[in-house]
């Protein structure tokens, strides 16, 4: 295998890496950057309103993790055609990935905005009604966005397929430009509070789609606008897609069903803990940056490897990449442990939410140092490769038991009592046992001998 390797020429160059993981790391945080101007701008209008938003957030993700689901389904089969050198069969794949994402998302935003409110009065019934009111009002613009966010995800999938990240990137810096413009003046201007948030979050994605179909319109990234207009389904391309988006969707939107149960449990803690929950995610989800860009980045170079028929240099990309993430992210955790106080002080909050949210990030960077790029970076290269319900079976397993189970064992009145902490311990708790599966089975190699496309 190893003489094989050497007589094969490497289909990324470390320069055409950086190029890819670089403007990746970029979008990351600018896409970080768009959840924590919503949160640290509405903290204004009180903790009443930042808990509203924070709530409505995590249902929008369990959503938007169908668009990211189906969009990872999409950029696998695309670049598994452009590793074999099929640019015709890649493009079909793209076009098939936008016409079924903006489908499903039609049919989420409608079903969003007719049951509103008894979604989330199933999902948050015991939260005060001054949040459940900022609640209502956000959730009502944000799934307005959600057509535009999933022709976002798709576009941005295709380009990151081909190895071209900087599109992306540039959008989500345009995004983050309009969102925070936009909330400054209805936030501050007008005192919108959460209204301000949503309107600032609906414009910003609806600019950011009209980029990037303009941009995939464009003759040089070979999509013309005459393939939007004879659009028809092809059966067997988005078969390719759903076996990859499929188990993904379901993995993503359960993970997020199993947050949301959690965050329900969270919710009877108090109003303190809710927000103190929601400042610590927003400062913990920078430090996973370099991980997600990274897990993005292996979508790319190893379906393309796996396209090329070049399993051993899967292999060698997803070790090294795996390095890099552990390296960028010990760096920031060991960071994060040291100035969580800092960071938390940063917010409005009150001092014992700002006490829980330095304990909570703490206890979080341990955790990141050893398991975080295991659990969440190493399945992305078994999923390039088409070993998607493997993964998927293992990630329901350890929500359902240990962030969902073991949240109420840990910080139940009638189990150890220890409340928010004991949630986040229980988070922990999820990425060992996805750091037990994913490690021997990237070992033993079995996915090197899966096929996504024919």
């Amino acid at each position: 295998m190893e003489g094989s390797l050497a007589e094969s020429k490497p289909l990324f160059t470390r320069d055409s890496l950086l190029r890819l993981i670089v403007p990746l790391v970029i979008e990351q945080l600018l896409q970080m950057t768009v959840g924590m101007a919503d949160t640290v701008m509405v903290t204004t209008a009180g903790e009443a309103a930042v808990s509203g938003v924070s709530l409505v957030d995590n249902i929008n993700l369990l959503l938007i993790q169908v668009f990211a689901a189906l969009s990872t389904g999409g950029a696998v089969v695309v670049a598994q055609y452009l590793g074999r050198r099929d640019e015709e069969n890649a493009k079909l794949a793209s076009e098939q990935l936008l016409g079924v994402t903006l489908l499903v998302s039609l049919v989420l935003m409608a079903v969003g905005l007719i049951f509103q409110q008894h979604i989330l009065s199933l999902i948050f019934g015991q939260t005060e009604p001054a949040v459940m009111e900022s609640a209502l009002i956000y959730f009502l613009l944000t799934a307005s966005a959600y057509p535009f966010i999933a022709i976002y995800n798709s576009g941005a999938a295709i380009f990151r397929a081909k190895g071209n990240s900087k599109v992306s990137m540039y959008c989500t810096l345009l995004v983050n430009l309009i969102n925070i413009s936009v909330n400054a003046i209805l936030i501050y201007g007008f005192q919108m509070g959460a209204a301000g948030a949503g309107i600032g979050t609906l414009v910003s994605r609806i600019a950011a789609a009209a980029v990037v179909l303009f941009l995939l319109s464009r003759a040089e990234h070979g999509l013309h606008p005459k393939d939007f207009r004879h659009f028809r389904f092809h059966r067997s391309m988005i078969k390719s897609i759903l076996l990859i988006g499929v188990p993904n969707g379901l993995e993503n939107g359960m993970f997020q069903v199993g947050k949301l149960l959690v965050l329900n449990l969270i919710t009877t803690f108090g109003t303190s803990a809710v927000a103190a929950n929601a400042i610590a995610n927003s400062i913990a989800g920078v430090v996973n940056v370099p991980g997600s860009a990274l897990g993005l980045g292996l979508l790319t170079v190893v379906g393309q490897c796996m396209g090329a028929s070049e399993p051993e240099q899967a292999s060698r990309y997803t070790k090294s990449l795996l390095g890099v993430s552990y390296l960028c992210m010990g760096t920031l955790s060991l960071i994060q442990l040291f100035f969580a106080g800092f960071f938390v002080g940063l917010f409005h909050l009150t001092p014992e939410a700002m006490a829980m949210a330095t304990e909570l990030l703490q206890v979080c960077a341990i955790g990141n140092i050893f398991l975080w790029p295991v659990a969440f970076v190493l399945p992305n290269a078994l999923r390039a490769a088409g070993d998607s319900i493997f993964t998927m079976a293992v990630s329901q397993c350890a929500m359902f038991l240990c962030r969902v189970g073991l949240s109420y064992l840990l910080a139940c009145s009638w189990g150890l009592g220890l409340g928010l902490l004991g949630v986040w311990l229980a988070m922990i708790g999820d990425w060992v046992v996805r750091a037990a599966f994913f490690i021997p089975r990237y070992l033993r190699g079995s996915w090197k001998k899966r096929r996504v496309i024919q």
